[in-house]
């Protein structure tokens, strides 16, 4: 048996919504990238939202639309993966990693706190594998500390504390104490890439909070300046007849959604509630077995959060990094691809050469170690899922780990 890890889901739908839009005449961004923004906007319960071509470009243009570049610090977690950091040094500012709280995914929220300078303009959360980080905790860390919040520009000057950004490119449809993602953090960024519980294949979303001081159309306006070379009409309206000179504001960037993809999330969003259920099913299999061996996994329901099962994180105690990818071998060898998630950035050689040293971690790695990603997505069928669960308890057996 051959058994994927994350394979996208599509149905006759998207490919008839897609068809549509290529019949349409229309293919880059237009009327069904509206359209989905709207959609998004109304499931977010947020005022606005903005497609993008990617996370990574949701996270960039919210910091530059912020102001937020070199002399800055923004701080984000060890355990996640590049994009959450990238895009602070694509805009010139210094990263500030910070570890996870011990036997947690998610950031340390007291180390959070302890971490913020003057210097800091941002923080960026990030929820792992479907489930939100503790916003919270985020607000109390950022704001016990608001006394040294010093806004460089006029958009900084309307919050009180630094901008919280929250990457939740793993988190769309995830709920935190009754508030969806998207609005617990002043910024939210999401993801539609081919692996997500959404996808457009390539994709990306900005969401953000109301906020005095803010218009939520010039804030719109600002991100579609950004998304396409800072031009003042998009495709759609330099189109119309006699409607073709327009202005460059600022040199922007390309990073604009198009109506194929947008008409791919449209479907995907009416599939969205059956898909998160399929995900819970296989979660709960899984569960079922590895929970009372001792094993760990991260929690997508709990008294106050709800996940949208995006990845099973199963953690096996006892065992090191060397077994735990013996492990991973011995289910390829099988027919199942696992994954790990996440490398600890301090990991790679890239941030090891801005001085990064996962030593300075001890949290992170302790979760990377031994955790292994299960399959989850939404084409398992009952067979595989019995498949996957029989594989695994075979390795384990095979290894004297059980």
């Amino acid at each position: 048996m051959k058994i994927p890890f994350s394979p996208p889901d599509i149905t006759e739908l998207e490919l008839r919504y897609v068809e549509e839009a290529m019949r349409s005449g229309w293919i880059t961004t237009g009327p069904k990238t509206k359209e989905f923004e709207a959609k998004l906007s109304s499931f977010y319960g947020t005022p606005k939202t903005v497609c993008v071509n990617s996370a990574t470009a949701a996270m960039e243009l919210i910091l530059r639309e912020m102001g937020v570049g070199p002399g800055d610090e923004v701080i984000t977690s060890a355990y996640t993966y590049s994009a959450s950091a990238s895009v602070i040094k694509h805009v010139g500012a210094e990263i500030v990693l910070v570890d996870v709280a011990k036997d947690s995914y998610f950031i340390d929220y007291q180390q959070l706190a302890d971490s913020i300078t003057e210097r800091t303009k941002a923080i960026i959360p990030v929820d792992i594998g479907g489930v939100m980080a503790d916003y919270d905790k985020v607000y109390d860390a950022a704001n016990s500390k608001k006394h040294l919040y010093r806004p460089g520009t006029r958009k900084q000057s309307l919050f009180e504390h630094p901008i919280i950004l929250a990457d939740a490119a793993h988190s769309i449809g995830a709920s935190l104490r009754g508030k969806k993602s998207g609005t617990c953090a002043d910024f939210s960024a999401f993801s539609f890439h081919a692996v997500k519980n959404l996808t457009t294949a390539e994709g990306g979303a900005i969401t953000w909070l109301p906020r005095e001081g803010i218009d939520n159309d010039e804030m719109y306006q600002d991100f579609q300046l950004y998304s396409l070379h800072g031009q003042s009409k998009d495709a759609l309206s330099k189109m119309r007849l006699g409607a073709w000179e327009y202005d460059i504001v600022f040199p922007g960037y390309k990073c604009n959604m198009i109506d194929i993809l947008a008409a791919l999330g449209i479907a995907q969003l009416e599939r969205f509630p059956g898909l998160t259920d399929k995900r819970y099913r296989t979660i709960a299999a899984y569960d079922k077995v590895f929970l009372p061996l001792g094993m760990q996994s991260l929690q997508h329901e709990g008294d106050d959060h709800c996940g949208n099962g995006h990845l099973y994180l199963l953690r096996i105690p006892d065992i090191d990094e060397k077994q735990r990818n013996h492990i991973i071998e011995a289910m390829a060898e099988k027919g199942v691809a696992c994954n790990v998630h996440f490398k600890p950035l301090p990991m790679f050689t890239g941030y090891q050469a801005l001085g990064f040293d996962i030593k300075d971690y001890p949290n992170a790695y302790h979760q990377y170690r031994n955790e292994i990603t299960l399959p989850t997505h939404t084409l398992l069928t009952e067979e595989q899922i019995a498949y996957i669960i029989d594989s695994m308890l075979s390795v384990l057996r095979d290894m004297s780990i059980i």
